[in-house]
């Protein structure tokens, strides 16, 4: 890489470049938020002699996705052969400028804010504005516009008062040749002119490893745009209820089986031929992953998964592996899935560990069975002791996947209970019943019971919206069960979709210490069906109730 460079650039000279299509705004960079007020202010420096600030620009022949329109003017693509300057710090200024400059009409959510309306007072100080957006009281001829003064040639000056000429003379010499600074990064990898553009902002929001993808891998000869791509496959998923997938588990994907690791540092060394040659067989691999969480784990939604990185793993596998698992490596598959959400692994170091564990689908793809070098407790007394009810845990998803699984009924009708993304998003969502009622237990302890905890997954129940809210409230189960055997002839059936037995699980006598001990040991049950016992799980495992995806901890 050359080393920067400092340059000096007229006004004018920087006009022509964007004109010609040679200067543009990368896609990374953020919206155009000034308004003509703080436009007016910049100006007023240009026309005061003061400094601006410097522009550094990345020259390149790179062909980035980029905002093709600076302040809304039509622009050409960069000249065949020529180099791209991609603005990396002085977005606002520059575009502030050309809008004002060229009198543009900007818009800001369907509103156009005119940038012709931009003046010069002429009967002002130095010490004083004299750049201006409100002439309202100003007599005419006292002001001048900012494109007249630039583009009203000598008739129209003329027509000004001979007191203003000198003045209307001073201001237009000093926009045609005023002179600020530029550095120039040439030649870079995208890699260095997205840090540089890091560092510069380091006060505003640093760029995504998506936003580097999307420039670093625009490409319009191929018709290839990752921002579109991505979110084709979001509008694809939301059809089934998948579609809070992140984009960094999609670009973790395509950078495992590219390179069988996932960190940031090797998602941006992707060369931009193999991943857009990738990604076609990642992304049908990620739809294969949604299609066997959904129909052979029953896992309805995206929103229940315990962790959204799992699909990397399972893509994964699904990119190298053409036909649905059978077999040892079905079983195998599931015992990952389940080991990894209950032991609430991609709760940190989530990068390192998603390497570790490309590794161990790599054993399973070779009909070997994986080792673990951490346990798991499917015992009725860990669920009891790990079941503290916070929705953002793997270990309380794990458990309503198993919910989720049995295809839970309605208490009242026995039709399937709709689960949705949207109603997942907190602990008092729609789709949460406590069967024992908080309030209902409450006047239990108040009576001096000791009781297990209320806000425990043993006491939750999915449900749909209208049976939660308007029916059960706050009643004792043997109150309201009582009334949904009158009207479900199939209750008892019902019950089972719930991991629940009327006739044995204390319901009847509103036995709370007996319902939350044979649910935690249907629970337990249901766990064991899916984990194949290791010797390392003789270990025992130490409760976590911090396991929550590792982007929750960061935010």
């Amino acid at each position: 890489m050359n080393q920067p460079e400092p340059q000096a650039s007229s006004l004018s000279t920087l006009l022509a470049e964007i004109e010609k299509g040679l200067i543009k705004i990368p896609q990374f960079q953020r919206d155009f938020v000034w308004r003509k007020q703080k436009s007016a202010k910049l100006l007023d420096s240009i026309l005061k002699g003061y400094p601006i600030g410097t522009f550094i620009l990345w020259r390149t022949k790179e062909s980035l996705r980029s905002v093709k329109e600076i302040g809304g003017a039509s622009l050409p693509q960069t000249p065949e052969g020529d180099f791209t300057q991609y603005v990396l710090d002085g977005q606002q200024r520059l575009t502030s400028l050309f809008a004002s400059l060229k009198g543009l009409k900007v818009d800001r959510g369907g509103i156009l804010e005119d940038f012709s309306q931009m003046y010069v007072d002429l009967t002002t100080n130095d010490d004083e504005d004299v750049a201006i957006v409100d002439t309202t009281n100003k007599e005419d001829k006292t002001f001048i516009s900012i494109a007249g003064l630039l583009y009203g040639g000598l008739t129209f000056l003329a027509a000004f008062p001979k007191e203003h000429h000198k003045r209307i003379e001073e201001y237009k010499n000093r926009l045609e040749t005023y002179s600020f600074s530029t550095v120039v990064i040439k030649e870079a990898p995208i890699e260095v002119a997205t840090e540089v553009f890091t560092r510069l902002n380091v006060g505003g929001v640093p760029l995504s490893v998506f936003e580097i993808m999307v420039a670093k891998t625009f490409d319009r000869d191929r018709d290839f745009d990752l921002a579109e791509q991505y979110d084709a496959l979001i509008a694809k998923l939301k059809d089934v209820d998948y579609e809070t997938i992140s984009d960094a588990t999609v670009l973790q994907v395509v950078s495992a089986v590219i390179r069988k690791e996932c960190h940031k540092r090797d998602i941006l060394r992707l060369k931009k031929k193999e991943f857009i040659e990738t990604w076609p067989a990642a992304i049908d691999a990620i739809e294969r992953t949604v299609d066997y969480f959904r129909n052979y784990y029953r896992i309805p939604v995206s929103k229940l998964l315990p962790y959204n990185a799992l699909v990397v793993p399972f893509a994964y596998y699904f990119y190298h592996a053409k036909d649905k698992p059978t077999g040892d490596s079905r079983k195998q598959l599931m015992d990952f899935f389940w080991r990894t959400s209950l032991a609430g692994r991609y709760s940190s170091s989530l990068e390192a560990k998603l390497g570790q564990d490309i590794r161990r689908i790599d054993q399973i793809l070779n009909g070997e069975p994986p080792e673990y070098d951490y346990s798991v407790d499917t015992s009725a007394r860990f669920v009891d002791t790990n079941g503290d009810f916070r929705t953002g845990r793997s270990f309380i998803k794990a458990i309503l996947c198993l919910l989720a699984h049995h295809e839970p009924k309605s208490f009242i009708d026995n039709s399937v209970v709709r689960i949705s993304n949207d109603w997942l998003k907190q602990a008092n969502s729609k789709n949460y019943h406590h069967f024992f009622p908080s309030a209902f237990l409450q006047k239990l302890a108040n009576q001096g019971f000791q009781l297990p905890l209320a806000n425990h997954i043993a006491n939750i129940t999915v449900v749909d919206d209208f049976l939660n809210k308007r029916k059960i409230r706050d009643k004792a189960p043997s109150v309201y069960m009582a009334e949904f055997s009158k009207q479900n002839d199939e209750i008892q059936a019902t019950m089972r979709t719930h991991l629940i037995n009327l006739d044995k699980d204390g319901v009847s006598e509103d036995d709370y210490r007996k319902f939350f001990e044979h649910r935690c040991e249907a629970m337990s049950k249901e766990l064991r069906r899916r984990i194949i016992p290791r010797e390392i799980d003789q270990l025992g495992q130490a409760i976590n109730q911090d396991d929550l995806e590792e982007s929750e901890l960061e935010e």
